[in-house]
């Protein structure tokens, strides 16, 4: 039975070279990031070019490679094919309604934020569309995303159903109240043709958007890796997640179980000892789910962080190389 099992490591991802987009997703605090950082590490290796983006409000991109980064993608220091960039979803959109604002479309604009927030989630939605606009026009050869913790993550995956309905509302009411929006706009000095722009803009949106959606749910390009540590409300996310990603569609078949205790034979470290019966125990549980679809990768925890290009480097190996804990 052990020899069926999928190899403990990703290296399935590297070989797949026709992935375009990569989510390492979880829990917080389970080490999303730098799983995320050394796959870009390892993809760099194989791939021509690789974008890693954080769209985690709490951005740990720069934390984790020592650098700053920022929403142009920025090429990682040490590195002459990985390039990185942190976005905030929600703040796309109040962008696009300032920049109306600006143009003279005040009234547009407010229009635009009512219309945004009356529909939930509508403005991150399009917050992922700007950001997916944005991404498309880039030449990158595979794009790993570093999302935000399990719950923000499913909502992100269900933007295209929401910015679908959003934008068909906006239609319909600019198809009704467009010549009425003209009249006033003109009245207020706006320029006439700018909630056309709006329109326009919101269409060109939509179009991205299903583009997308639908290269999402093609398991030729697009994937998601799991991130979890042994215990029980970690492997309890990690299930419905892999049950939210199969309802949207999207493939997933690697599972990355971090912070790994392996005591020594030796060691009279009850805490260890005690913690590692644990882990083990949920670890068990986790093969018993997994292991007839998935490849489950152990990474150990470490006595030190993992910051900075050569640290994240020396981590990333064991991604594909199975970490062997000392005997």
């Amino acid at each position: 039975m052990a020899d069926d099992l999928l190899p403990p490591t990703l290296q399935n991802i590297l070989d797949q070279q026709s992935l375009k987009w990569i989510f390492c997703g979880g829990k917080g605090g389970v080490g999303k990031t730098t799983t995320s950082c050394s796959l870009a590490i390892q993809l760099a290796a194989c791939r021509d070019s690789v974008l890693l983006i954080s769209t985690d409000p709490a951005h740990n991109l720069s934390d984790a490679f020592g650098q700053k980064f920022s929403k142009e993608a920025t090429k990682v220091t040490g590195f002459d094919n990985l390039f990185a960039m942190e976005i905030d979803p929600t703040s796309s959109l109040q962008e696009m309604i300032e920049q109306s604002d600006q143009n003279g479309g005040g009234a547009m604009g407010g229009m635009m934020q009512d219309l945004a927030f009356a529909i939930p989630g509508v403005d991150e939605a399009m917050g992922f569309a700007e950001i997916m606009k944005h991404v498309k026009s880039m030449e990158y050869s595979v794009i790993v995303f570093d999302t935000a913790p399990t719950g923000h993550t499913l909502r992100f995956l269900s933007f295209p159903a929401v910015l679908e309905k959003a934008l068909g509302k906006i239609s319909s009411l600019g198809s009704r109240f467009g010549p009425m929006i003209s009249q006033m706009s003109s009245m207020m000095g706006a320029p006439v043709g700018d909630q056309q722009d709006m329109f326009a803009k919101l269409d060109s949106m939509r179009a991205i958007i299903t583009e997308v959606n639908n290269q999402f749910k093609d398991p030729d390009k697009t994937t998601f890796v799991c991130v979890c540590i042994s215990e029980f409300l970690s492997l309890y996310e990690t299930e419905r997640l892999v049950q939210e990603l199969t309802t949207y569609e999207i493939d997933t078949h690697n599972i990355v179980v971090n912070q790994l205790l392996f005591p020594g034979k030796e060691s009279n470290c009850q805490h260890c000892n005690v913690r590692h019966a644990m882990q083990q125990k949920y670890l068990r549980e986790a093969h018993e789910l997994y292991d007839e679809f998935f490849h489950i990768v152990q990474l150990p925890l470490l006595t030190e962080e993992v910051r900075g290009p050569e640290k994240l480097r020396e981590f990333s190996t064991m991604l594909i190389e199975p970490y062997q804990p000392p005997v």
